[in-house]
C-alpha cells in the first residue's frame, strides 16, 4: 500500500462477466473430466490392481490441476471455490501428491491486474451521487491493489483525510452469481475427490458468504465492529471506515501506510516471528474469543505499520460463529492435545465432521492420527519453526516410508471417506489452512500450541504479546490473572 502500481496490461480491462463464456468453461471441464474418468474406469477393468491404482491417481491429479487452471483464469468467486476445494482430503492420492495439490489450490490468490479507471468512474459517480470532485480533493486514478471483485485507489477527501477507496468492478456481481451457479456443476467432480463430502451444502454456504462479500455496506459494518472491538490494541490495527462516503459498491476507509508481505518475508528472523505471531493472534482471537470467522487471511490483507503494529484490511468474508460451534472446535483440539482417541471421535461426531451413522466404520486411533497430523501445529504445545529445514526433513522422511499394501490403503480411504465438512465450518477451516500457509511462507517460529491454548482453553499468556493482549482485555495485570478469558 505504499506505492503506485505499474500501468495495467491491455487485457486488464476485459472483465470476464459473460454468463455463457463462464458457464461454458465450467461445463466443458465437468463434461471432459467425466468422460475421461469413465474411460479410466473402463480401462482399469483390464489392468493389474497396481496399474489401476496408478491410473486413478494420475486421473485425480489431472482433475485437480485442470480445476486450478480453469478457476485461476476467472475473476470473481471462482478462485474462492478453488480455495475451498483445497480443504478436501483427496481420495486415492499418496500423501506427497495430496499435499502438493492442496497447496496449489490454496495458493490461488485474488490478485489480478487492475481495471482502467475509466471503466469505474461512471459507476462511482452513480454510487456517490455526483462527480468525484464533490467528495475527493485528490484521487489517484491508478489502483495500488486489485482483487477478485474490486480494486483500491488512494485519495484525499475534501475534509483532508487520506483514504483508501475500494471500488467494485462493474458487472462483477453478475459474474459472481454465475460462478456460484456454476460451482454447483462441480459437485460431481468434488464427490469423486471426496465421496463423503456434502459438496452441495458446502457450495451453498460459500455462495451465501460470497454474495454478502459483494455488499460493501455490510463489509463496512463488519470492519467498524472489529475496529471498535480492537481500538487501542497494543499490536493490532484496524483502519477506520468513513461510513458517510461508503456505499454498496464503494468502501472508503482510513489509508494505512505499511510494508507488504513479500517485503516482510525478507526481514530478519525475529521480525518475521513477531509478524507471524500477530497474524496468528488476530485470526485465532477473533474466532475463539469473539466468535467471528474471518475467512480471507491471505497475505495481501495485512501490512506491517511503521509503529510495529500490523494492520488488517479486508472484512468482506466474515461469519458469526455460535458458541456451540466454538465449543466443538475446542473439544476437538483438546482431544488432539491429550491424545485421547475416544474423546476425539466423540467430538468429531458432535461437531458434525463424522456423521453418527458412519462412525462405526472409522477407527478411533486412525482418526487421532489424521487429526493430529492436520492440527498438531496449533493443537499441541511445543516450539515449531514452520517451513524450516527440520520440518522439510520430517516431511521427506514421511514420503520415504514404505507404502502399505493395497488392502490397507483401501481400508484407510474408506474410513477417510466417512468424514465430511459441516457448512458452518467453511470459513473456520479456510482461516486455519491459510494462516498455516502464511506462517510456513514466513518461516515463522513460536510455540503455536501454547499461544492457541490461550484462546482455546483459557491458558495463561504464552508470550509478551499474550500478556499485552490479556492486559488490554482486562484478563491479566502482568503477574496474575484478573478474569477468565472466554
Amino acid at each position: 500500500m505504499t506505492g503506485r502500481a505499474e500501468d495495467p496490461p491491455p487485457e486488464a480491462g476485459k472483465l470476464p462477466t459473460g454468463r455463457l463464456g463462464r458457464t461454458a468453461r465450467v461445463g466443458g471441464l465437468v463434461t471432459g473430466q467425466g468422460l475421461r474418468w469413465a474411460g479410466m474406469r473402463t480401462a482399469n477393468r483390464l489392468r493389474t490392481p497396481e496399474r489401476a491404482q496408478e491410473a486413478e491417481q494420475e486421473r485425480t491429479a489431472a482433475l485437480v490441476n485442470e480445476l486450478v487452471d480453469q478457476l485461476a483464469r476467472m475473476r470473481g468467486a471462482a478462485m474462492k471455490v478453488g480455495q475451498i476445494i483445497s480443504m478436501v482430503e483427496f481420495d486415492g492420492l499418496p500423501e506427497d501428491q495430496r499435499e502438493e495439490l492442496q497447496a496449489k489450490l490454496a495458493s490461488l490468490r485474488d490478485g489480478v491486474p487492475p481495471v482502467p479507471f475509466g471503466k469505474l468512474e461512471r459507476m462511482m459517480r452513480e454510487e456517490l451521487g455526483g462527480p468525484l470532485t464533490r467528495v475527493f480533493s485528490d484521487f489517484e486514478e491508478q489502483a495500488f491493489a486489485a482483487a477478485s471483485i474490486g480494486q483500491v485507489h488512494r485519495a484525499v477527501t475534501v475534509a483532508g483525510d487520506e483514504v483508501a477507496v475500494k471500488v467494485q468492478y462493474p458487472g462483477v456481481a453478475e459474474a459472481v452469481e454465475t460462478d456460484m451457479r456454476n460451482a454447483m456443476l462441480l459437485v460431481p467432480l468434488v464427490r469423486r475427490l471426496a465421496p463423503g463430502l456434502d459438496a452441495k451444502s458446502l457450495f451453498s454456504e460459500l455462495r451465501e458468504r460470497v454474495s454478502e462479500e459483494l455488499d460493501y455496506e455490510l463489509e463496512a459494518q463488519h470492519q467498524r465492529r472489529v475496529e471498535r472491538l480492537l481500538r487501542g490494541h497494543p499490536f493490532i490495527s484496524v483502519p477506520r471506515v468513513d461510513t458517510a462516503l461508503s456505499t454498496r459498491r464503494v468502501l472508503v476507509s482510513e489509508f494505512v501506510p505499511g510494508t507488504g508481505f513479500e517485503a516482510v518475508r525478507e526481514l530478519e528472523e525475529t521480525e518475521r516471528d513477531r509478524f507471524g505471531e500477530i497474524v496468528f493472534r488476530f485470526y485465532f482471537g477473533l474466532l475463539y474469543r469473539d466468535r467471528m470467522a474471518l475467512g480471507d487471511p491471505h497475505p495481501g490483507n495485512y501490512l506491517l505499520r511503521p509503529d510495529g503494529r500490523v494492520a488488517f484490511l479486508d472484512y468482506g468474508l466474515l461469519r458469526d460463529v455460535d458458541a456451540e460451534r466454538v465449543q466443538a472446535e475446542r473439544a476437538i483440539a483438546a482431544a488432539v492435545h491429550d491424545k485421547d482417541a475416544p474423546a476425539l471421535k466423540s467430538a468429531l461426531i458432535k461437531g458434525g465432521y463424522l456423521p453418527a451413522e458412519r462412525a462405526d466404520v472409522v477407527d478411533s486411533d486412525l482418526a487421532l492420527r489424521m487429526m493430529r497430523n492436520a492440527t498438531r501445529w496449533y493443537a499441541v504445545p511445543g516450539h515449531r519453526r514452520l517451513g524450516s529445514e527440520d520440518e522439510e526433513r520430517r516431511r521427506r522422511r514421511r514420503e520415504r516410508r514404505e507404502p502399505a499394501d493395497e488392502q490397507h490403503r483401501a481400508n484407510v480411504r474408506e474410513q477417510i471417506n466417512q468424514f465430511t465438512l459441516p457448512a458452518d465450518t467453511v470459513l473456520i477451516r479456510r482461516m486455519h489452512g491459510i494462516v498455516a500457509i502464511v506462517l510456513w511462507q514466513l518461516r515463522a517460529g513460536a510455540d503455536w500450541g501454547a499461544i492457541a491454548a490461550e484462546y482455546l482453553h483459557g491458558a495463561p499468556p504464552a508470550s509478551a504479546f499474550g500478556e499485552a493482549e490479556a492486559s488490554f482485555f482486562g484478563w491479566w495485570d502482568g503477574q496474575r490473572r484478573l478474569t477468565a478469558a472466554p
